[in-house]
């Protein structure tokens, strides 16, 4: 035989090997090995079916989200509210074309437009100084290729006008103005990477007009990169605020309070996915978040449910006031509202005392987080829409609602949802997933074990060199610029020359049989309802 011929039958025996005999021998392997096995009852029986199986269901998750689901039916978030993110993050875009996709069967809240809307030219906005930022434009896609530019751009801020800054802590020696409707939600570092905490700081920081929340982990070195004004939360962990022994630390506050970027101070009582304390898997917990945290570094953390400082809304108030009288800042809490009667503690010790938080942040149940238990998140705390009415009337009828400012949070990444929460009563919005979309989240629910693949809600260096800084704080930018045009752009819909004068005349509530009910009414059948007495005195002008 020649050369040529040799080669060929080698060539044919390993080819044999790779095909036949190989995978003949590792299915007899799986066979055997699984036939005898006690944990599996289908690999017991059927080894090779059973192993395609959990291959298949392992696997689901992603083939649903990505060949199955409809446009609008994936959750916690659709392929449709991610586009709806990542479009104007990346590219700057928030046109679409031919109609929309929403089912208008449905029952659901409609802002109210005007017969003769306001023109661009009318609209009271901060549009002084444009914003220098990158975007991304598609020159070529196919099946298989995809030719991208990144070039730079610049944009208009959309803050609001000067007369209608929202002012937290009037009253307070350091009173914190802001000019932009939006900020980010709490996001501790530790829940999220270092990459991802700068990327937002920063983003957040070029656009202004905005802020960022720290979380309850603490303030770390990377919210402060950008330049961002902060709200330092406080949960019941007493994270950057404790002593040594666990205790509060009024000297820690202090010196936390004398950071310029730091503007307020928030309490966490409660979150809407977890009306509980706070978890962090002890594989997230390096030397540097332990430092940041007062605690020991790789164990697992699990803050106390509530905080044992007060046990009630009297005992809160006075904490709250001498934390305004150590810092000289706007203190606020953080609540989930579980029914009509949530709210009034607190409402009527506001009413007593006349004393109270600066800011109220009511979070949603369908708010969202790095761990929490399925029987939380599923079934403890109203959703936003509703929690938020309650919050406002309740205030409104104790009489107590022009004191303080209300953030709402809750799956509100969108200019309508802001529009509809803003017409309902809230001053502000936070945003969280919306921002981690902004950033590269994919929605892979890896959060609490560390292994985020696109490095947002990961420690782990492994995966946090997917997430570029450089890259991501433009898509951050860009999100929430538009998403305050998208604000002035509805408001003019509306005939109302700025998002700071959204109301309960501004939106309606369609039923499934097509009947409309304008919220102001929605509002007044509540009112109605609730109209007891309250025959407390003023304490303040007692005094």
């Amino acid at each position: 035989m020649n050369l040529f011929e040799h080669v060929l039958i080698i060539t044919a025996i390993v080819l044999l090997l790779l095909v036949v005999i190989v995978p003949t021998v590792f299915l007899i392997y799986i066979y055997r090995f699984d036939s005898k096995q006690e944990q599996h009852s289908i690999l017991r029986n059927y080894p090779i079916l059973g192993k395609v199986r959990y291959f298949f269901e392992m696997i689901g998750p992603e083939m649903r989200q990505y060949l199955f689901d409809g446009d609008r039916d994936g959750k916690p978030f659709s392929r449709t509210d991610f586009l709806n993110i990542v479009l104007p993050a990346k590219y700057l875009k928030n046109i679409i074309s031919y109609g929309s996709k929403r089912d208008f069967e449905e029952p659901g809240y409609f802002i109210k437009n005007a017969m003769f809307p306001k023109q661009r030219g009318d609209m009271l906005v901060d549009n002084s100084l444009n914003v220098a930022t990158k975007k991304y434009l598609l020159e070529e896609e196919n099946l298989f290729s995809r030719k991208e530019k990144f070039m730079d751009d610049s944009i208009k801020p959309w803050l609001l006008d000067d007369r209608d800054a929202i002012v937290i802590g009037p009253d307070c020696r350091i009173p914190f103005a802001v000019k932009g409707q939006i900020g980010m939600s709490a996001m501790s570092y530790g829940a999220l990477g270092e990459n991802a905490i700068t990327a937002l700081s920063q983003g957040l920081g070029m656009a202004g007009g905005t802020w960022m929340n720290t979380g309850e982990g603490g303030l770390s070195p990377f919210h402060l990169k950008g330049g961002v004004d902060i709200i330092m939360q406080i949960g019941p962990g007493l994270f950057g605020v404790r002593t040594k022994d666990g205790q509060f630390s009024w000297e820690e506050l202090r010196k936390k309070s004398e950071i310029p970027q730091i503007r307020a101070f928030e309490l966490k009582l409660a979150q809407g996915a977890k009306a509980r304390g706070g978890h962090l898997d002890g594989s997230k917990v390096s030397e540097e978040i332990a430092l940041i945290r007062g605690v020991e570094p790789f164990k697992t953390i699990d803050s106390p449910n509530r905080f044992d400082q007060f046990s009630d809304a009297y005992g809160m108030i006075d904490f709250i006031e001498r934390m305004r009288e150590v810092t000289g800042k706007p203190v606020g809490v953080k609540i989930v509202v579980g029914g009509e009667d949530s709210v009034d503690e607190l409402a009527e010790a506001m009413k007593r005392t006349g004393k109270g938080p600066d800011f109220i942040t009511v979070d949603g149940g369908e708010g969202g987080t790095g761990a929490t238990y399925q029987e939380l998140a599923d079934s403890v705390g109203l959703p936003v829409k509703s929690a938020l009415m309650i919050l406002n009337q309740t205030l409104i009828k104790y009489g107590v609602r022009q004191r303080v400012k209300i953030i709402a949070s809750g799956k509100l990444f969108t200019p309508d949802r802001v529009a509809v929460a803003l017409a309902m009563g809230a001053d502000l919005v936070n945003i969280a997933r919306g921002f981690m979309i902004a950033i590269g989240c994919i929605g892979a629910q890896r959060c609490h074990t560390n292994h985020c693949p696109v490095g947002v809600a990961t420690t782990d260096p492994k995966f946090q060199k997917a997430l570029v800084v450089e890259e991501k704080h433009y898509r951050v930018l860009n999100y929430v610029t538009i998403m305050r045009e998208g604000l002035f752009t509805l408001a003019a819909a509306a005939g109302i020359d700025s998002p700071a004068r959204f109301d309960t005349q501004h939106v309606v509530y369609k039923d499934r049989e097509g009947r409309v009910r304008s919220l102001k009414e929605i509002y007044r059948n509540m009112f109605s309802e609730r109209t007891d007495a309250i025959p407390f005195p003023d304490l303040s002008e007692a005094n």
